[in-house]
């Protein structure tokens, strides 16, 4: 035993002073595309008075001002389905993490047996026959596996970068329930408003059509001036079910996402006449605000870090495992355990090494590929985050530009219809002039309603693509399975 404690001490001793971690040390890379100058610079379009270079806030629906829409947002972060999804992901990841982090902790083992039989004779040297005996084998095994080259460490960093990257994927989710919570109520708001606009185009119509009545009574119009005024009221009252079906739909959706069926849907709770006004310009921010905010970009840079530490884990399986490890208990016939000829302890170290193959190291070509995917993801993760942003931010304030010029039609358009009806009604001009002129005002009324609308949920889209609203955001209700 001594000689073999000598034989081993020398290999032993400069593994002690040679401990290491391979693999390579986690950064992000220079070239990656979110240290690019152009990418942590102003967005452009910021210019438009609609909006400002201010810091986006964390609750960014309150810049609405709108009570109501506040509950509603903070109801759904509490029980949105696919909230409770990605909380339960996070709990998972956050496990796996404790798994790997046990990995550094002692082993021991508690061993305990007994059995009837009978041992050969001729191991032991002896011709005659060994008698059936009752056996018994109780004892204690702990070991500690010395991370001589990282690959517990490496492990643990790729776990924790794992967790980190479900919190991000959680609060991305987060990001995206606010929105779309926002997006049903200001749908439904839209749709009222236009379901407004059309009832007041159709009383106008209606108004027309008894105007029109009086005249062929009169004898000052013809029949088919009548017929014409009823045709443009039977399609402006055809918009009507449309507008309601939206209605309806926008508060199925905002149902569901507060966790709720959509039957569970009340009109009258989420109802409201008009688009929310935001209280301020648009605060945007700029680029590297905006790769700091997102969860997403910080989700795919976790998950670059765990593909890179999961190189060192498999450049790991190249070296030997060494294990500390102590032994004891007592093994023999069953009626004389405990007693000292069935005492046995021991202790020392354990080397086993797996000689590598040509599959190890393939193993190690398979991660590094997965780091360089990663890269790859993480750059066009980035991308994605500025393109959704800057799209969004030119289409919102396009459609202010939009908006500006059919409202000056509608205005136009408006003085026109009068100046018709006017002229209609004092026999100076024929109807098709008013009726045209009526067409002409409902149909830029209805443009001016579905354009408002339209700027309303740009902003979502814009609030959505600057990915902020995760926070402050309250605890997710989680639901417990139960057992027997």
């Amino acid at each position: 035993m001594n000689a073999l404690r000598l034989a081993l001490l020398p290999a032993l001793v400069p593994l002690l002073f040679a401990c290491t971690t391979v693999g390579p040390d986690y950064h992000v890379p220079e070239n990656a595309t979110v240290n690019a100058p152009a990418a942590n610079g102003p967005l452009l379009g910021t210019d438009n008075p609609a909006v400002s270079i201010g810091a986006v806030p964390d609750g960014w629906w309150r810049l609405y001002d709108d009570p109501k829409l506040d509950k509603l947002v903070q109801e759904a972060l509490t029980a949105n389905t696919d909230l409770r999804v990605a909380a339960a992901n996070l709990k998972r990841a956050i496990a796996v993490y404790h798994e790997v982090e046990a990995e550094n902790l002692p082993e021991a083992r508690f061993l305990a047996g007994a059995q009837r039989g009978q041992i050969a004779g001729e191991p032991l040297l002896k011709e005659e026959k060994i008698p059936v005996m009752n056996f018994g084998d109780v004892g204690l095994n702990v070991s500690y596996l010395i991370d001589f080259f990282g690959k517990l460490a490496r492990a643990d960093e790729a776990a924790l970068a794992g967790a980190q990257a479900s919190q991000a994927a959680l609060d991305q989710a987060r990001v995206g329930v606010a929105a779309e919570t926002v997006r049903a109520y200001v749908q439904g708001c839209a749709a009222t408003h236009e379901l407004e606009v059309a009832e007041h185009q159709l009383e106008l119509q209606r108004r027309g059509v008894e105007l029109a009545r009086k005249m062929v009574d009169a004898g000052r119009g013809q029949p088919v001036d009548l017929l014409r005024s009823q045709a443009q009221a039977d399609t402006l009252r055809a918009a009507l079910p449309r507008f309601k079906a939206e209605q309806e739909g926008a508060a199925y959706r905002l149902a569901v996402m507060l966790g709720k069926p959509p039957t569970a849907a009340s009109l009258t709770d989420y109802a409201c006449h008009e688009e929310p006004r935001l209280s301020q310009a648009l605060p945007v921010g700029d680029g590297a605000a905006l790769l700091k905010r997102r969860p997403d970009v910080r989700q795919a840079e976790r998950e670059l870090a765990s593909a890179t530490a999961k190189i060192g884990v498999a450049t790991a399986d190249l070296y030997p495992s060494i294990r500390i490890g102590a032994s004891a208990g007592f093994t023999g016939i069953l009626d004389h355990l405990g007693q000292a000829p069935t005492a046995h302890w021991g202790f020392g170290p354990l080397i086993t090494w797996n000689i590598p193959t040509s599959g190890t190291r393939a193993r190690i070509h398979g991660t590094e590929a997965g780091a360089e995917a990663a890269l790859a993801r993480f750059d066009g993760v980035v991308l994605k985050a500025l393109r959704e942003t800057q799209s969004a931010l030119s289409s919102y304030t396009r459609e202010l530009e939009r908006t500006a010029a059919l409202r000056d039609a509608r205005d136009k358009a408006n003085e026109v219809a009068r100046q018709n009806r006017q002229l209609y009604q004092a026999g100076r001009s024929p109807y098709l002039s008013s009726l045209d002129a009526d067409r002409t005002l409902a149909s830029t009324e209805a443009s001016l309603a579905a354009s408002e609308s339209q700027v309303a949920l740009d902003q979502i889209n814009l609030f959505l693509a600057l990915g902020g609203g995760w926070q402050d955001a309250p605890k997710v209700k989680t639901q417990a399975m139960g057992g027997d």
